[in-house]
């Protein structure tokens, strides 16, 4: 029996020397042959599903060579060598053997040219001909195996994506009941979904007139949550947000009063009209979810979640607010002008006199509670969460990453910026229907999560540069996973 093959170094790959494996003794008198004299007295049989290659790798060898192996005792499959034949192309059904020359095996069987000795050989090794050499694992993401292997770190990753499946009924109904009153944006929709399900508080900002109010007064009503509605104006009182103690003259004591800051959805209308005193109240309650009334804290409602409105061009009587306060929004969400098609949609259903608002609630405080415990456990690659933070850090010093701002960043983007764009990439993963994070997820959410973070220099608003041209140069100066 004949089976070609070729010559493998450890470590690489050489050049491939084609051989001759004989198992009759009375063929190959264990004579070494070049290449020429094998296939000359042993001509190479069209190969058949019965024909096995192998290829070797040897060791301390700095040249292939061609050579002859006999041994008419054991056949490839069976010897004692410890063989390793692998499936290559022409060939169906062969076995996967390990080969590994022994130095117990007849030393008259080798005839090595060049003075080499048989102790060469020892340590030799066999492997599958024409299999490619491996490869290092790329470095590049990819998606974890949705049926992995028990013990492997993606081996939770199918029971996820089914809990997000099963969470996330009452998704395509919320969006079904928000498109019943409020035409295109569906970006919009999907960022208030994705504070809803993060537990984080979005800033909307856009001219008059883009359902900014009504998208919020639509949402809470389909959410079928408490809700208040804050009209911010410039003479308004901390008191008239968080509450105030009132005192009592008959008994002499003091009564808490509440504000309608108490409720689980608030709507911040026009939030830059009031001074910053008034919005500096919101603080405690964004970021601690309670509020301290004299000497007792009260916790808020769960869910609580604010979302607020402002208006970017008016300028007389508004004020900016507190950098404190933008930065406990997770989200600032630019609302654009719809299109032609939408906006001939708005005037055959908005242009009457009487509109109806009615909207059917779809989602409890319970599913959204148990919804933000199944985007808790949603997969982050380890890749991903270096591409967060990678991310995060070229808002502060992009010169170890190779990017160029001229110094047009003034304040990079907090801590907060690295939580709130995981938080918002693994919702986003959630409405997708998917357990695991991918690198577009993040880079979907990223402007909303960084634009208000970052704060430009002088120069850069002499230039006209704000700060989604430096998320879109950080965004294209670092590698994607």
């Amino acid at each position: 029996m004949m089976a070609a093959g070729s010559v493998e170094r450890k470590g690489r790959l050489s050049k491939a020397v084609p051989f001759i494996l004989v198992n009759d003794c009375a063929q190959g008198s264990g004579m070494g042959l070049t290449r020429a004299q094998a296939s000359k007295r042993f001509p190479r049989p069209r190969p058949d599903p019965g024909r096995r290659a192998i290829s070797i790798e040897r060791k301390r060898f700095s040249q292939p060579h061609s050579f002859l192996f006999c041994n008419s005792q054991e056949s490839p499959a069976t010897a004692p060598l410890g063989q390793s034949l692998s499936r290559t192309k022409g060939v169906t059904d062969a076995p996967s053997i390990q080969i590994q020359i022994k130095t117990s095996m007849n030393k008259n069987l080798l005839n090595t040219p060049s003075g080499r000795t048989d102790a060469d050989f020892d340590a030799a090794k066999y492997t599958a001909a024409g299999a490619p050499p491996s490869r290092p694992a790329a470095s590049r993401w990819t998606p974890p195996n949705t049926a992995p292997a028990s013990g492997s770190p993606n081996a939770n990753v199918q029971a996820i994506t089914e809990a997000v499946q099963s969470a996330s009924g009452w998704v395509q109904p919320l969006r079904q009941q928000m498109g019943r009153i409020i035409v295109g944006q569906e970006q919009l929709i999907d960022r208030l979904m994705v504070g809803l399900i993060s537990n984080g508080h979005i800033l909307l900002e856009g001219v008059p007139g883009l359902a900014k109010t009504l998208a919020l007064k639509t949402l809470a009503s389909a959410v079928g949550l408490q809700f208040q509605r804050i009209q911010f104006t410039p003479d308004m009182l901390p008191a008239d947000i968080v509450g105030t103690m009132i005192y009592n003259p008959r008994d002499g004591s003091f009564s808490t009063k509440h504000g309608p800051v108490f409720s689980n959805l608030i709507l911040a209308d026009e939030i830059n009209r009031a001074p910053a005193k008034v919005q500096s109240a919101l603080l405690e309650a964004m970021q601690e979810r309670q509020v301290t009334l004299g000497d007792e804290t009260y916790r808020l409602p769960d869910p609580f979640l604010v979302l607020a409105t402002q208006n970017p061009l008016e300028q007389e009587g508004t004020y900016a607010l507190p950098e404190a306060q933008v930065d406990r929004f997770m989200m600032k969400v630019i609302v654009s002008y719809p299109n032609r098609i939408e906006e001939r949609a708005i005037l055959d259903s908005m242009a009457v006199t009487e509109r109806s608002w009615d909207v059917t609630p779809v989602v409890t405080s319970h599913d959204v509670i148990t919804s933000r415990r199944v985007v808790s456990s949603i997969y982050v690659d380890e890749k991903v969460k270096d591409y967060i933070v990678d991310i995060v850090l070229a808002t502060r010093d992009p010169r170890p990453y190779g990017i160029d701002l001229n110094g047009y960043v003034q304040c990079g983007a907090s801590p907060r910026a690295t939580i709130s764009l995981t938080l918002a990439a693994r919702a986003h993963a959630f409405l997708q229907g998917r357990g695991y994070v991918t690198p577009q997820d993040v880079k979907d959410l990223a402007y909303d999560v960084l634009r208000h973070r970052i704060a430009v220099s002088y120069e850069a608003e002499a230039e006209n540069i704000a700060s989604e041209n430096i998320v879109a140069a950080i965004m294209e100066g670092l590698p994607v996973p």
